[in-house]
């Protein structure tokens, strides 16, 4: 193999913070093997999409698994009073 996996995945995490599509600071990656994993929450469904299109790019040789979830910001929980 190339890289060392830990630098593929720094490699992978800064292009996912300075890519303008993305600027996404909060997002885990993890890689095993020839499997990259992106894991954490984002607020829409694109922002998903297009941080696995980055990744992909930045690493197009691993196989990607996109487990980034879709925070569900539609149902509002109670209402939260501040004194």
């Amino acid at each position: 193999m190339g890289e060392a996996p830990q630098y593929v995945a720094a490699r992978v995490q800064q292009a996912l913070a300075e890519d303008a599509r993305t600027n996404e600071l909060g997002i885990r990656v993890d890689i095993r093997g020839d499997q990259l994993f992106l894991r954490g929450q984002v607020s829409e469904p694109g922002q998903r999409d297009r941080l696995g299109e980055v990744a992909h790019e930045t690493a197009p040789a691993l196989h990607l698994h996109n487990e980034i979830r879709i925070l569900d910001a539609s149902a509002p929980g109670e209402d939260e009073h501040l004194d």
